[in-house]
Formats: C-alpha cells, sequence, structure tokens
C-alpha cells in the first residue's frame, strides 16, 4: 500500500490501534520523521527511569488526539518510531547497575585500582553507545529522514550532534532546568550532566542558547562567562523576575529566539517543564515552564526563518502507578514534530 493509500484509508478520529506510535500507519519508508529511541540510564545521578521513557512515551501515544489546530493535517506528514533496541535496553540496565556500584564507593571515599577500572568500563560502554547513536542518525539523515531522538537520559544526543555536525553547523537551543555543563561529572566523562559541556567540544556547534536553567554550579556560571558569548543563558529566576515587573513571554521569546544562528537544534530535558508535570524525571527542580510557554516558543521558532535541524526530548520518567509522566512527554513529542513539520515545509 502506498503512503497516499494509507492516508485515504486512515481515520484520524478513530480508536488508535496497531503498534506504531500515536496509531499511525506509517513505516519507515513512509515517513519524513523518524522517531530514535534511546532507552539509556547509565550515568544518572539521583532517581532511575527515564531508559523506560521511550516505551511508556509509545504506549501512552495511543491517547494522543490527532488534530492539531496550528498546523493543518499534520498528521499526514508521516511520523514514525523505530523499534527499540533490546540489546541497548539490557546494556543500560547492566551498566546501570556498575554506575550504582561505583558511586557508592565515591561516596565514601574507597577509590582503589578496582574502583578506577569499573568507571573506565563505564566510560567505555558510554562511548560505544554515543557512537551508536551518531551511526543510527547518520544513516536515517543519509536515508533523507529529520531524526527526533528520544531518551532515555539527557547524555543519548551527543552522537546525534557528532553527525549533524558533519552536514552543517547549528545551535542548540537548550530547554532545561540544569545547565549540563560540568566537566565528566562525578567520572562519568558521558554524564547527562556534561551533555552540554560535550556538544561545545564539536567545532560545528556555533552557539548554545540554554532556557529555563535554575540549578547550577559555580564551575558551570564560569564556562558561560568564560564563553565569549558562545553560551547565552536565560536563567528562570531572571525571566520571571523580568516579568514580575512587566516583561511579556512574547518579548523574552522574541529575545531568546534571536540569539540563536540561522541552523537550530532542538534539545528538551522534561525537567525543563514545573515538575508537576514531570514529577517522576531524574533530577525534578522547582520552578519551571508550562507546557505552553514552550510550545509557545516553538511555534514562534518554526515561524521565525531560522531552519530546525534536528530534536531530542529526554529525561521522561514514567511513574511506578500511573502514565502521568508519559501522556506529558507523548503530547509533548507529537506537537514537536508537527511544528518541526511545518517549519520545514512538509507539512501545515
Amino acid at each position: 500500500m502506498t503512503k497516499q493509500e494509507k492516508i485515504e484509508n486512515f481515520d484520524p478520529n478513530g480508536l488508535a490501534s496497531g503498534k506504531h506510535i500515536y496509531g499511525l500507519p506509517f513505516n519507515y519508508k513512509d515517513a519524513e520523521i523518524v522517531i530514535l529511541p534511546v532507552p539509556w540510564e547509565v550515568t544518572v545521578s539521583y532517581a532511575g527511569g527515564t531508559a523506560l521513557g521511550p516505551e511508556a512515551i509509545l504506549e501512552a501515544s495511543k491517547q494522543v488526539d490527532l488534530y492539531d489546530p496550528f498546523v493543518t493535517d499534520a498528521w499526514k506528514m508521516g511520523l514514525y518510531m523505530k523499534k527499540i533496541d533490546p540489546k541497548l535496553v539490557e546494556k543500560s540496565r547492566k551498566y546501570r547497575e556498575k554506575a550504582v556500584a561505583y558511586l557508592s564507593a565515591l561516596e565514601v571515599g574507597h577509590i582503589d585500582n578496582a574502583t578506577e577500572e569499573l568507571l573506565e568500563k563505564i566510560n567505555k560502554t558510554c562511548k560505544k553507545m554515543v557512537r551508536w547513536v551518531e551511526e543510527q542518525c547518520s544513516e536515517m539523515m543519509n536515508d533523507g529522514k529529520h531524526v527526533i531522538l528520544l531518551g532515555g537520559d539527557h547524555s543519548t544526543p551527543l552522537g546525534y550532534f557528532k553527525a549533524l555536525a558533519k552536514k552543517q553547523s547549528f545551535g542548540i537551543l537548550q530547554i532545561d532546568a540544569h545547565a549540563d555543563l560540568r566537566d565528566a561529572y562525578e567520572g562519568f566523562e558521558y554524564s547527562h550532566a556534561s551533555i552540554m559541556f560535550n556538544a561545545l567540544k564539536i567545532e560545528g556547534v556555533e552557539k548554545l542558547v540554554q532556557v529555563g536553567i535554575r540549578d547550577y554550579c559555580e564551575e558551570e556560571v564560569e564556562v558561560i562567562e568564560n564563553s565569549n558569548g558562545r553560551i547565552r543563558t536565560f536563567y528562570d529566576r531572571d525571566l520571571k523576575q523580568e516579568q514580575y515587573s512587566g516583561a511579556t513571554w512574547k518579548g523574552q521569546v522574541e529575545s531568546i529566539i534571536k540569539e540563536l544562528p540561522d541552523n537550530v537544534y532542538v534539545s528538551f530535558d522534561i525537567d525543563g517543564l514545573d515538575p508537576k508535570l514531570c514529577p517522576n524525571t531524574g533530577t525534578p527542580v522547582a520552578g519551571g515552564f508550562e507546557t505552553d510557554h514552550v510550545l509557545y516558543l516553538l511555534e514562534r521558532l518554526a515561524e521565525s526563518g531560522k531552519t530546525i535541524v534536528g530534536m531530542d526530548l529526554n529525561e521522561v520518567a514514567p511513574g511506578p502507578h500511573d502514565e502521568w509522566d508519559a501522556n506529558v512527554g507523548a503530547r509533548l513529542l507529537y506537537r514537536m514534530a508537527n511544528l518541526w513539520g511545518k517549519n520545514i515545509g512538509v507539512i501545515g
């Protein structure tokens, strides 16, 4: 069946069925945008569960209505999620246990040769994950696909950055509670808390624009201040203080977008939201955005004349008794994909 035939035979108002995300009828060949699940959480520093995010979002997606009032017939573009790799799931589980053992030794100051060897093994395994992501993304982009990476923890998109940088330069719009500018946090070279520190080592990453940051250390502030403008940080407190004095979110969004180069990668850590929307994420922080704050920013970005070149959504962890976090994540993921499709002119 051709893609057009699938569109003609699909009822977007009906009950979601089948095995594909959002109940959509498309396969890899049909899709304009492909979601790459990366169920990885080896280096998380607080609560776990983000490795379960892709599967939970896939399941929760069946409850999302496909009508998008801002992007006409968005679902027709073709959205597909690749199968979750069980080998990656098992490797994440195995090395997460090793990381917990290492951190336990680190906490009591018991650093011996065995501990150092354990850390070396963890770093080597995380490096392999980064390489796997880079290879996967490169292959999909060579197939003409636009890729959304779905974590897992925030260490997962580094390989995607590397793959993109081989094709073009770009800036990163980071929506996050954390600055993620630590150098090998806790000894983990590929820590989720080091993702943007590592991203800035990539020559093709022109600029980093951070939004909603509210949990950071002095070392990270120094990295920002010594970046010669390569990093522009819009702290959560500053944004809100300005609003209390009369500033509008519209005006602040214009300032944020103005800081970005022509090509933009969107990296969205779910903990950038108010934790009532993501209570089970690994490192929740009081404060943050409502979903409509973020969507307004992405809507204006999509219409700004700048080109979105990549996206990720990460740190979504399902709760032990409900799917609230996954429900929020699934709805945001759908809107992100639709706005990207509108931005690059394949829909709407």
